[in-house]
């Protein structure tokens, strides 16, 4: 009796270490992705300027670790009308475990900084979660969560190695969501499929992706973002439409390298 006790507690215990990994199928170290930005101002879509994702392997705290980079960068033109300038920035374990996040935003008149570190114990996560408001105040939280816990960047990663073989128009996923300064309830809903044209002058066929968070104190969901991604292993973004507090902005793709299978276009 005492062994299969013990075996039963291993297994467990091996079960909740592996919760919170993922098999990554998507990307490998090198892959660098470059897009235009478009923002609508009174109905007409301007060139905003260009974004910039990056993903290497690295290390964090002395493992072995993905990084993974997003950068925002308006132009001189549109800065009248929008400053924006984000940047964001995550490690993940290299099965897909959130370590770390950061997200600078300059958005209009405001400069905030989100952060969430993330340790493990048997598997399920402790997170420290600071913001450092727009006045320069900081403040700082911790908590010890019981299931796994994620930021818009590393949902994004795992979400690549999602397999949608079998998924219909409103198939949902849903998880918990941090930044830093509050843990939301988020998912992901799936489109269908559609082709898109990217700034390169290929089209791809796409998965649509709804990136959607649930209003606070609300029972309803808003749309963040909503991701075109290539219907292959890859999953690359060829298209981003964001749904921002001061309007809505586009990302379409220019240039990839690096990526870990072929990308093929239609065209």
């Amino acid at each position: 009796m005492r062994l299969l006790s013990t075996i039963i507690i291993a297994i467990v215990a091996l079960s909740a270490q592996a919760q919170c990994q993922f098999r990554n199928t998507a990307f490998k170290s090198g892959e660098f992705l470059t897009y235009n930005l478009y923002y609508n101002w009174k109905f007409v879509w301007v060139k905003a300027g260009t974004a910039s994702m990056s993903t290497v392997q690295s290390q964090y705290r002395g493992q072995q670790a993905w990084r993974s980079s997003l950068t925002t960068r308006g132009n001189r033109r549109v800065d009248d009308l929008f400053v924006l300038r984000d940047t964001l920035l995550c490690y993940t374990s290299t099965k897909l475990e959130p370590l770390y996040f950061r997200k600078g935003a300059h958005e209009g008149k405001r400069y905030t900084v989100d952060e969430v570190f993330y340790t493990y114990h048997n598997g399920l996560p402790h997170l420290r979660q600071h913001r450092q408001h727009n006045d320069g105040t900081h403040a700082w939280k911790q908590s010890q969560q019981d299931q796994c816990i994620y930021d818009m960047m590393s949902i994004f990663l795992r979400a690549r190695s999602f397999d949608p073989t079998g998924w219909k128009k409103g198939n949902t996923i849903n998880f918990p969501i941090a930044d830093g300064k509050n843990i939301d309830r988020a998912r992901i809903y799936y489109r269908g499929k559609t082709t898109v044209k990217a700034d390169n002058g290929h089209k791809y066929r796409c998965l649509q992706l709804s990136y959607m968070e649930k209003e606070r104190d609300e029972a309803k969901y808003k749309e963040i973002v909503r991701f075109y991604v290539t219907d292959d292993t890859n999953h690359i973004p060829v298209r981003l439409d964001m749904f921002l507090k001061f309007g809505s902005a586009k990302a379409f793709l220019v240039s990839m390298k690096g990526t870990k299978g072929s990308v093929a276009a239609t065209n």
